[in-house]
């Protein structure tokens, strides 16, 4: 009989701790509740004190004499993200159902209460205790559809599902990917293109600047920073649509396996940017005119976009963080030189003017400020060191 002893068997150990995973609804939650902030206090000047108007006599809304159908609808639907987010969030950090539902429903309540309050000292705003309900009511009906999913067992087949798809510590740049189409709802000069031209930028400077000293030199200077620019040509407009959709699938290229599903992900990309632009020019103009920013560089510009990123399925994520900061920088480039055409001008004037004013800043700022975010986003990829998962 060998009694030879024998090593032990080799028992895998899992790490005492693993490392935190990024939670796209957390962020999506935080973007969500400075734009309701945004929305509810634009556009923050005029501040005063009521006339005769103790503090204890501002604590509580009064209840409106007439109100619209349409801003019913727009109190109840817009606070229901905003639950059904904070739910999620609250889940994906350990909270038990009943905790995370109860906090889902408190948080957006105290927001929307915190609104109505600072909307006393606001010109032109009017503090609502039945907005404040309607506030309230549309996050509970968000918690209940985030209840409704959860039990169904949707979070756990989307952890599967982004294990399988996208590398870990993504959370940050799938909220990047969910806000791109939002910018597209607020009208761009370009299609398919976000960020700020140099139009917005000189009447924001000339209006901060009207009454300064050298208010003369800063216009002499933002004049010859936007001396050169002006409509872009065909080829150029084209160019410009074929980056501002290669650049968003760089992104999400930054954060997924090299293969096939980065194809599907380029196809989504199309058919979410083609929906949310026709969604913008349908509400502005009407469903006749839905297809009326397709501007003729368009059919050249979005398959060439598309031609470029499935090029790039079967690039690693450093080079696609990398190709993607050239692309967004040079896209924000050409977006910043080009002027505003009629349709671009008549549709801020529908928005400005009329009653999406209760969205302005919702995909306004989403526009203007997604490409430098989605810029740091592909910069922290390209110069972070992720240790590799262990099997």
């Amino acid at each position: 009989m060998d009694k030879t002893p024998r090593a032990p068997a080799r028992i895998p150990r899992l790490p005492a701790s693993a490392p935190a995973r990024e939670s796209s609804a957390l962020m999506l939650a935080l973007v969500f509740t400075g734009l309701v902030i945004y929305a509810s206090l634009y556009p923050f000047t005029g501040w005063f004190w009521p006339a005769g108007q103790p503090l204890s006599a501002l604590l509580v809304p009064p209840w409106p004499r007439y109100h619209l159908g349409f801003d019913d609808a727009s109190n109840f639907v817009g606070y229901m993200p905003l639950g059904a987010l904070i739910y999620a969030s609250a889940l994906r950090r350990g909270r038990g159902p009943l905790a995370a539902g109860a906090i889902a429903c408190a948080l957006p309540s105290l927001l929307s209460w915190a609104m109505e309050f600072t909307q006393h000292f606001l010109p032109g705003r009017y503090p609502s205790l039945m907005d404040w309900t309607l506030n309230t009511l549309g996050a509970a009906a968000g918690v209940s559809l985030g209840v409704a999913v959860h039990s169904a067992g949707a979070g756990v087949r989307w952890s599967t599902l982004r294990r399988r798809w996208f590398m870990p510590h993504s959370g940050a740049t799938l909220a990047l990917l969910v806000l791109w189409p939002v910018g597209f709802l607020y009208p761009r000069n370009v299609p398919f293109c976000q960020g700020i031209t140099w139009e917005r930028l000189q009447e924001a400077a000339y209006d901060l600047l009207s009454d300064h000293p050298l208010a003369p030199w800063f216009e002499w200077l933002w004049a010859s920073l936007g001396a050169n620019t002006g409509t872009l040509s065909r080829a150029a407009e084209a160019f410009a649509v074929a980056l501002g959709l290669l650049g968003p699938c760089l992104l999400a290229f930054s954060i997924s396996r090299p293969g096939w599903r980065r194809a599907a992900l380029v196809a989504a990309a199309v058919t979410v940017g083609f929906a949310a632009n026709t969604l913008s020019a349908a509400l502005n103009f009407g469903p006749v005119h839905a297809l009326g920013w397709v501007t003729a560089s368009v059919p050249i510009g979005l398959p060439l976009g598309a031609a470029l990123a499935l090029g790039c399925v079967f690039m690693g994520q450093r080079a696609a963080a990398a190709l993607g900061l050239v692309a967004l920088s040079v896209n924000v480039a050409l977006v910043a030189q080009a002027s505003s055409d009629p349709y671009y001008a008549e549709s801020l004037q529908q928005w400005e003017q009329g009653r999406f004013i209760h969205f302005h800043g919702l995909a306004q700022w989403v526009g203007w400020l997604w490409p430098f975010a989605a810029l740091a986003g592909l910069f922290r990829r390209v110069v972070r060191n992720d240790v590799p998962v262990a099997a």
